[in-house]
């Protein structure tokens, strides 16, 4: 498989895979005797890893350290594995703000209609509306 398939297949540019292995987010690609880029399913694996952490927000810095490891003699595997674990914690937080959020959006897309008609007639002013932030469903939820 070459980087053109590659990376129509992971819906990447080859500039991307280029970079991935430059910066050391992926171990470096194995070329044949006309120096062109043969990907092994192992590479695959890390360029499908690389892509779906990037898109989870995960850090270059922390990709470069994963893929470093994973190239180093010896008990690397426990340094690794701990990289995985913080970045499934960070992502449990961010997963969590984005539910906060969303239940954020849902009360607002709810309640909008009711809201601008109390506006409308007076019935709530700027200085009466609902403090969000100090609302029990909200507060609740974000603990």
């Amino acid at each position: 498989m070459n980087s053109k398939q590659v990376a129509e297949m992971f819906d990447l540019t080859t500039d991307t895979i280029r970079y991935y292995e430059r910066v050391g987010v992926i171990p470096a690609i194995k070329r044949d005797k006309n120096g062109y880029r043969v990907y092994t399913k192992r590479d695959l694996n890390w360029i499908f890893l690389a892509k779906s952490l990037r898109r989870a927000g995960v850090s270059i810095e922390s990709l470069i350290e994963f893929a470093t490891l994973a190239q180093l003699d010896g008990d690397v595997e426990e340094a690794q594995k701990q990289i995985l674990k913080d970045q499934l914690q960070e992502i449990e937080k961010k997963l969590q703000e984005m539910t906060k959020t969303k239940e954020l959006l849902q009360y607002k897309i709810e309640t909008y209609d009711d809201h601008i008609a109390k506006f409308k007639t007076g019935e709530i002013t700027d200085d009466t509306v609902e403090e969000l932030w100090q609302m029990n469903y909200f507060q609740e939820k974000n603990k």
